[in-house]
């Protein structure tokens, strides 16, 4: 039997169907669901994605594009597992079709797992030396708010490796945006920095505080004094 075969025999081996309506509500409602839970999920995949080890850049992606077009969510929740799984096969030049995977059948689950895929390349990228914000300047003025989105997000749990200029520049240039997804995820971004830098982060909202909005800047001073 070929993965995909196998994938499907496991996962609905593993589906346990009471729970599809209400992981389904959860989503509101936009996708349809077997009703695998996520531990049960990663255990029911585990040796088939480790199986992949080795394999090139074009087929895992070829994989994901697969597991993306079945009806289920729990198989982009796969898919999303095996890049993560296998993300150091990947490079920059696979950063615009992670890309276009993550604005199909997109919201916050499917999007904030490509973030951290997106940016365990690029942050890879950047300790070689290369560019480690590639693809995420256009990004941020993508007229899809989840590019913007994943662009805001991506140096997630960098630490030293972080951009501070960029991370700061790209809260601004996003701080006007009404999008609770945009609000929240420069809440998110800052307050994740703010575990290395908690000062410049202080600093910064303060500064700014009349730009960001409530959220962003509750979020980014949560774990914080002031």
């Amino acid at each position: 039997m070929d993965l995909h075969t196998e994938l499907k025999i496991a996962l609905e081996a593993a589906a346990e169907p009471g729970r599809a309506a209400p992981m389904q509500a959860y989503m509101r409602d936009q996708f349809v669901f077997l009703g695998v839970a996520a531990p049960q999920r990663r255990l029911a995949a585990r040796d088939l994605l480790a199986g992949l080890k080795g394999i090139d850049a074009a087929t895992l992606l070829e994989h994901a594009q697969l597991l993306w077009q079945q009806p289920e969510r729990e198989y982009q929740h796969v898919a999303l597992d095996m890049l993560a799984l296998h993300w150091r096969q990947l490079n920059i030049g696979q950063i615009p079709a992670l890309l276009a995977l993550a604005r199909q059948r997109a919201w916050w689950d499917s999007v904030d797992g490509m973030a951290g895929i997106v940016g365990e390349v690029l942050q890879a990228e950047h300790q070689r030396g290369g560019d480690g914000h590639a693809h995420m300047d256009a990004a941020l003025r993508h007229e899809d708010f989840w590019l913007r989105r994943i662009a805001m997000l991506h140096q997630l749990g960098w630490r030293a490796d972080t951009d501070a200029g960029w991370l700061f520049g790209a809260a601004l240039a996003l701080a006007h945006e009404d999008e609770f997804f945009i609000r929240k995820a420069i809440g998110w971004a800052l307050r994740d920095y703010a575990r290395h830098a908690p000062a410049e982060v202080l600093f910064f909202a303060t500064k700014h505080r009349q730009q960001l909005s409530a959220l962003s800047y509750r979020e980014a001073l949560k774990h914080q004094p002031h």
